[in-house]
């Protein structure tokens, strides 16, 4: 018996209603254990659902568009060791039906033209390949436009593919039904390279009027021989369901909901970037697919006063007429090396892009004294060296914020995204900015104002860690109240960093370096630490971050005062 088991959506974080943007596998194919099976798309992340284990997709419950929770069902998936029996068992039982058949075929003399014969020889089935695409090789699959079973037009597009300087569609040689897929999202093709197998409509017509036909010829009823040429009793090739019918062609419209437009996913990061709402653009490709060009022209018809949609929001992104993204042909004047964005880089910058187009920022800069707070950490660290403790400024900058945010807690907020309505949070997450290889992720400590200065530093250690070999999750980059940036290790005096959205503040902080200060009596070098605080102006003012940034250096000058 089949040892079916259900594969369901982690945990997710805080993420509820996530849509679906991609699914990645069809059914029959076999996944091993941890590979993605479909691609989910919040406001703050894109993120894929893996396999538990491996085995042979059986059933796909979902499809692009819908919205999936934590513990919704992805697929339904054969265990490999159950899988692999019924494999193996397949091709034995398809064999007897070819060696019975072969008879019949070989009885009449061949009439079909000696090209012809190998494709009878399969059923009608022939490959569909990538024709002649220029220069272009490992161009990567983006979309795949048809299933198994489909019923496609000639020149019907089958697959999308992507280079760096276009998109394009490998069409159907010829008009049938899809039988096979050699390629999935994400496969390399070159020309030449199978896309499917596709049996020819005249051969799957054939099939699909060889019983009428035989009804047709058959005597009337009476004392004739009950034997039937050995021809008539070969196994024909099963008609497809709609088989004969003209190709089917769906509305996309009508199948995804109006929050999911029918765009690949690179040309909503393109969107993304523009600041596009797809929801304002109508697509010109099969089934309202929505490609670049549409979005090219859509921003062209925006600067000249005709592509914003009448009543949209401006938090939409369609009321910013931005000007489409420069081309330049970089390498007529000189030696280059094209290099793609890292997946955190493509993620957390249209983040950025986006935050930083949408937020009213405004930075306030200060600095604190922090002169006996280094001598207090250097003598922790000296005490607990043997426990492996280190204490880092960062946690303390922690301690410190958490008390500043209790005393102003329109920081400790998020606004809408209408901005009318504040969401004070009773909570204390604060989140880190940690530098990995691929880029930037913001990690989060949860409920720091339950915990010391020594777990705060133990536990941004380990978050950190998790971060540089890339194993944090969504549950722990999700949830966050109040940001840090520090750049201290690195050096620098000021900088603005970017409000991280829904929340309302930011702070970022600087090398610490030793000033001369005057005490009243004279200068005496002081150990300053230059903190930049960043907030959105809809929610906060500036006498509120002035007040906040120098209540937050008068903490960290004396830490006693977070006790108060």
């Amino acid at each position: 018996m089949a040892d079916l088991k259900e594969a369901r959506v982690p945990d997710i974080g805080d993420f509820d209603d996530v849509p679906v943007i991609e699914v990645l596998v069809a059914v029959g194919d076999t996944v091993a254990k941890d590979q993605g099976l479909v691609t989910l798309e919040s406001d703050k992340a894109t993120m894929e659902v893996p396999a538990p284990f491996a085995g042979v997709i059986r059933e796909l419950k979902v499809k692009v568009g819908d919205a999936l929770s934590e513990g919704s069902v992805v697929a339904v998936i054969e265990a490999a060791d159950a899988a692999a029996p019924a494999e193996q068992a397949a091709p034995a039982k398809a064999e007897a039906p070819r060696q019975a058949a072969a008879p019949a075929k070989a009885e009449p003399p061949a009439k079909a033209p000696a090209a012809q014969a190998p494709a009878a020889a399969k059923g009608g089935a022939q490959e569909a390949k990538v024709p002649d695409i220029g220069d272009f090789g490992d161009v990567p699959v983006i979309e795949v436009l048809v299933a198994v079973g489909d019923t496609v037009a000639k020149d019907q597009g089958l697959v999308t593919l992507e280079s760096d300087k276009a998109t394009m569609e490998v069409p159907a040689p010829f008009a049938g039904v899809v039988r096979e897929l050699k390629v999935k999202v994400g496969d390399t093709v070159s020309e030449g390279r199978v896309v499917a197998v596709i049996e020819a409509a005249a051969e799957a017509g054939a099939a699909a009027a060889a019983k009428p036909a035989e009804a047709a010829q058959a005597p009337a009823p009476g004392p004739q021989p009950a034997a039937a040429p050995p021809a008539a009793a070969a196994p024909q090739t099963p008609a497809p369901m709609g088989a004969g019918l003209p190709p089917v062609r769906f509305d996309a419209e009508a199948l995804l909901p109006d929050k999911v437009p029918y765009a690949s996913p690179a040309v909503r990061l393109f969107a993304r970037e523009l600041g596009v709402d797809l929801l304002q653009v109508k697509g010109s490709a099969r089934g309202g697919r929505i490609t670049k060009e549409d979005v090219q022209q859509f921003v062209k018809a925006a600067l000249q006063g005709g592509g914003a949609r009448a009543g949209a929001p401006a938090a939409a992104g369609g009321g910013l007429n931005l000007l489409p993204w420069p081309k330049v042909d970089f390498s007529k004047f000189g030696e280059i090396e094209v290099k793609p964005l890292s997946k955190i880089k493509k993620i957390s910058g249209a983040n950025l892009a986006r935050n930083w187009a949408m937020i009213p920022h405004v930075t306030q800069h200060d600095d604190a004294d922090i002169t006996e707070l280094e001598e207090l950490r250097v003598q922790l660290n000296k005490e607990n060296e043997k426990a492996g403790i280190k204490l880092t400024m960062l946690a303390f900058l922690m301690k410190a914020s958490v008390a500043a945010l209790r005393k102003y807690p329109d920081f400790n907020a998020s606004l809408d995204a209408g901005g009318e309505n504040l969401t004070l949070k009773k909570y204390f997450h604060v989140g880190f900015a940690a530098d990995t290889p691929n880029g930037l992720v913001v990690p989060v400590v949860r409920d720091a104002d339950k915990k010391g200065v020594i777990e705060i530093a133990q536990e941004t250690s380990e978050l950190a860690k998790k971060a540089r070999e890339g194993k944090l999750t969504p549950a722990e980059m999700s949830g966050g109240c109040f940001s840090i940036s520090s750049l201290g290790g690195i050096g620098g005096t000021a900088f603005t960093p970017i409000v991280n959205a829904p929340e309302v503040a930011i702070l970022g902080v600087s090398k610490s370096a030793i000033r001369p200060v005057w005490d009243g009596k004279q200068f005496a070098p002081r150990l300053l630490l230059p903190l930049s605080l960043s907030y959105d102006h809809r929610v906060i003012d500036g006498a509120a971050a002035a007040r906040f940034t120098a209540f937050l250096a008068q903490l960290l000058g004396d830490m006693r005062r977070v006790l108060l």
